[in-house]
């Protein structure tokens, strides 16, 4: 019996700190937001903003890798709201993931309750409304993802952490916006750029110490260069991958991307300057800030820093600067170089194009001649419960077609653990910016003119940075690889959102058919239901 009470006891002990462990490393977090309208004058003219918790921008999210995040988003627009979270993975959980195709959306003065987890993630993110036009008014914030106290980073602590989110504004309302394009009609040029919302901020450091500058651009559609007078910029992350830490006087960067510097604060005690410009643009926006020494007795001074004279090579050039920082980890203990993405031959090759047709004499925009439409059910929703008519899996080919642009729901199927090879062909005069959900890929390559299989012997296999948003410039090609290892319904979709309310986007399914909690969680028992399903049940 003394030996028989002494197993309890040490399996007791042992239950006791395993669920220590468990709690100590992946605790709740629990956040209660409510989204209203607010007057605000970003621009110095008083306008409609979405406020969250009563804060333009939204609340800053500081979460640590693998924290499960319970998030109760309350309503009190006019109209129905989602949030997506713009880099955060989802892993097995496409339901959380905040758009149209895997979300109801929330009516007005009701609620969901968002449950997600930064499954092996770090780094630099932002959060948006991703309905109608509501990105325009706000409802915008910071996302960070902070590494657990047991995995190291490649760079000393810094002093401080800044977050910065850079990007073009209108003062004219989200609503009217929306009624231009819905006219068959492209958004006019922004009125101007915002910094954390406003026209000027403050930024104060010590003299000596060394400060972490987050930047997101979430702008609508303009490619934004960033600088700090007479200050190098240190490369250290890049949408969740530690890369080679190169240093910059300045930074593209474009719509829905985001990265990490470190600025060593190395000048003489004065004020600075921090500019953000528009790039490739006939008239030029500037929005300033200021670096603020606090040994500094002297303003700002002198003209404001300019940006790059040389356009699209210039930032070409700057891109392929970008490389992994093999040897480093990110936010688990192996290195990233120890998964050899350039030795893996993809399954096959999807090749999408752009374009900007009228359609029913409108402008929309398309992905391989389909302009993507919504359908009145979610299809992560149709897709579960089995509800037919609501998409089909032959609605897009996997390259451009001669065939008339045309509208449709447009879905890619694809199967679990494919690797495949995607690129997006630009064959416009305007640059691109093309984001995933529920993953990151390889840039392994960039080109102009027409891709074709040459174009594989200038792809990068070796030192590729992942990230989860890429440029494409003018009458140019990118190549990324992507290892399809997170079953859902995921969205790819121009990050200009102007053209990705006009149909510049698809569904990605990846699927397997035999169900497993291993691949994919279930349905949250508290999932809204609409369209075909507002009548069904859950299991």
């Amino acid at each position: 019996m003394g030996k028989l009470a002494l197993l309890h006891l040490l399996c007791g002990i042992l239950i006791f700190w395993a669920v220590s462990v468990v709690k100590a490393e992946d605790p709740y977090r629990y956040f209660t937001w409510t989204a209203t309208y607010g007057m605000a004058s970003p621009l110095g003219t008083p306008q409609q903003v979405i406020l969250i918790n009563g804060q333009f921008p939204g609340p800053r999210l500081d979460l640590v890798t693998n924290e499960n995040i319970v998030l109760n988003l309350i309503n009190k627009l006019d109209e129905p709201l989602l949030l997506t979270w713009n880099g955060i993975k989802q892993r097995k959980n496409s339901w959380q993931d905040g758009v149209l195709g895997t979300n109801c959306p929330i009516p007005p003065n009701r609620n969901y309750i968002y449950k997600f987890q930064p499954k092996d993630q770090i780094g630099s993110y932002t959060y948006f409304p991703s309905t109608q036009l509501h990105r325009a008014a706000g409802g915008f914030g910071v996302l960070n993802v902070y590494a657990r106290s047991v995995i190291p980073v490649p760079y000393a602590k810094p002093a401080g952490d800044f977050s910065l989110l850079i990007g073009d504004w209108y003062k004219t309302s989200h609503k009217a916006l929306r009624q231009i394009l819905d006219s068959g009609k492209s958004l006019p040029f922004p009125d101007g750029l915002l910094i954390n919302g406003q026209k000027q901020s403050t930024f104060t450091g010590d003299q000596g110490k060394t400060y972490m500058f987050r930047i997101s651009n979430v702008g609508l559609k303009t490619t934004i260069n960033f600088r700090i007078q007479g200050h190098k910029m240190k490369l250290v992350e890049v949408e969740g991958s530690h890369v080679i830490q190169n240093l910059y006087d300045s930074f593209d960067v474009h719509v829905g991307q985001s990265l990490s510097i470190l600025v060593t604060l190395d000048q003489s005690p004065k004020d600075y300057y921090i500019v953000a410009s528009t790039r490739f643009t006939t008239t030029v926006l500037t929005s300033t800030s200021v670096l603020h020494y606090t040994n500094s007795q002297t303003p700002v001074s002198g003209p404001v820093p300019a940006g790059p004279v040389n356009q699209f090579q210039w930032s070409l050039m700057q891109a392929r600067t970008i490389r992994w920082n093999l040897t480093s980890n990110a936010a688990r203990p192996n290195p990233q170089g120890s998964f050899h993405y350039g030795k893996i031959t993809p399954s096959r090759t999807i090749l999408l194009a752009n374009s900007a047709p009228l359609i029913n004499g409108k402008q929309r925009y398309a992905v391989n001649g389909i302009s993507y439409i919504h359908p009145d059910t979610p299809l992560k929703l149709a897709d579960h419960f089995n509800i037919p008519g609501v998409f089909t899996l032959d609605s897009i080919r996997s390259a451009p077609t001669a065939d008339s642009p045309h509208l449709a729901t447009a879905v890619l199927p694809s199967s679990l653990h494919e690797f495949l090879e995607i690129v997006f062909q630009n064959n416009e005069d305007t640059m691109q910016s093309w984001h995933l959900d529920g993953y990151d890929f390889w840039v392994i390559g960039f080109g102009s003119g027409t891709w074709t299989q040459a174009s594989r012997k200038g792809y990068n296999l070796v030192d590729a940075l992942t990230r989860h948003t890429t440029q494409v410039y003018p009458k140019s090609w990118t190549a990324i690889f992507v290892s399809l290892d997170n079953q859902g319904m995921w969205n790819l979709r121009s990050a200009m959102w102007d053209r990705q309310y006009l149909g510049q986007q698809v569904y990605l399914r990846v699927y397997n058919p035999t169900a497993s909690l291993a691949n994919e969680y279930d349905i949250p028992t508290n999932a809204l239901l609409c369209g075909k399903a507002a009548a069904l049940r859950h299991p």
